[in-house]
C-alpha cells in the first residue's frame, strides 16, 4: 500500500457510516493521497473553515447539517469555493443527481459503489482541478486569465471554478464553432470521464449564471440537437 504523500492539503471524507468511511480512506490513501474522515455535517463545516482541503467526498445524508447544506457552505465560502466535491449517496435518482450538480457538486457517485470507481472519480476530479494551460484569450469583450481561473469584462472580474473555466476557455478558442456534448466531455472532463452528458448542460447553466453577473450570460449559446458555442456577438448589445 502506498504511503500518503506529504501534502498540506488533504481529502476530506464526510460519511457517517464508519465502515464505508474507513473503506474510502483506505483506498484513497492507497493511491497516495492523505485523507481524513468526518461523520457529521456540522463538524465538516468546522473543518472546512479550519484547514485547507484539496477535495471533499461528501455523503448526502448526514447527521447535523446534511450534505446539501455542507455543499452550499462550500460554494458560498470564498476560500473553499474552488474545492472539487464528489457527492456520494444512496439516492441515485436523476433528479437527486441534477440537484446536487446544480448546487455545485462536480461529480456524483451512487451507493453501492466499487472502491475502484471511487478512486477513479477522485483522481479524475483532482486532474481537472489542476491549473489549465497558460493561455490568455480574449473574445467578445471577455478576457480570461488562466493563472487565477479569472475572467474580466470591462472591469468586472469573476473567478470561475475549474470545470466552468475549462469549458469557457475551450469554447472561446473557436468562437462561433458548435461543440457537441461528447466533444466537451472528452476535452473538458477528459476521455476517462465517468460523468453523463447531462452534466455538460448543468455546467453550462452554472457558467452562464456566473457570466450573467457581468452581463455576458448570452455569450454561450445552445444549438438545439447539436451542442454549445461561444458567440462574441451575443455580448455586443450589453457591452455597447
Amino acid at each position: 500500500m502506498a504511503r500518503p504523500m506529504d501534502d498540506d492539503r488533504k481529502i476530506l471524507i464526510v460519511e457517517d457510516d464508519a465502515a464505508i468511511a474507513r473503506l474510502m480512506q483506505m483506498h484513497i490513501e492507497a493511491v497516495g493521497h492523505a485523507a481524513r474522515c468526518c461523520a457529521d455535517g456540522n463538524k465538516a463545516i468546522e473543518l472546512l473553515q479550519e484547514e485547507p482541503w484539496k477535495l471533499v467526498v461528501l455523503d448526502r445524508m448526514l447527521p447535523g447539517a446534511d450534505g446539501m447544506r455542507v455543499l452550499r457552505f462550500i460554494r458560498r465560502t470564498s476560500r473553499e469555493e474552488m474545492i472539487p466535491v464528489l457527492m456520494v449517496t444512496a439516492l441515485g435518482q436523476t433528479a437527486e443527481r441534477v440537484q446536487g450538480l446544480n448546487e455545485g457538486a462536480d461529480d456524483y457517485l451512487a451507493k453501492p459503489f466499487e472502491p475502484e470507481e471511487l478512486v477513479a472519480r477522485v483522481q479524475a476530479l483532482l486532474r481537472r482541478s489542476t491549473p489549465v494551460e497558460n493561455e490568455r484569450l480574449s473574445a467578445g469583450g471577455i478576457e480570461v486569465n488562466p493563472d487565477a481561473y479569472e475572467i474580466v469584462i470591462q472591469g468586472c472580474s469573476i473567478t470561475l471554478r475549474p470545470l466552468e473555466y475549462r469549458l469557457l476557455q475551450l469554447l472561446m478558442k473557436k468562437p462561433g464553432k458548435t461543440r457537441s456534448r461528447d466533444y466537451l466531455l472528452d476535452h473538458v472532463w477528459g476521455r476517462d470521464n465517468f460523468v453523463e452528458p447531462r452534466t455538460v448542460d448543468v455546467t453550462v447553466k452554472r457558467l452562464r449564471k456566473a457570466l450573467k453577473k457581468c452581463g455576458v450570460g448570452d455569450s454561450v449559446e445552445t444549438i438545439r440537437g447539436m451542442g454549445y458555442r461561444f458567440n462574441p456577438a451575443g455580448n455586443k448589445k450589453t457591452l455597447a
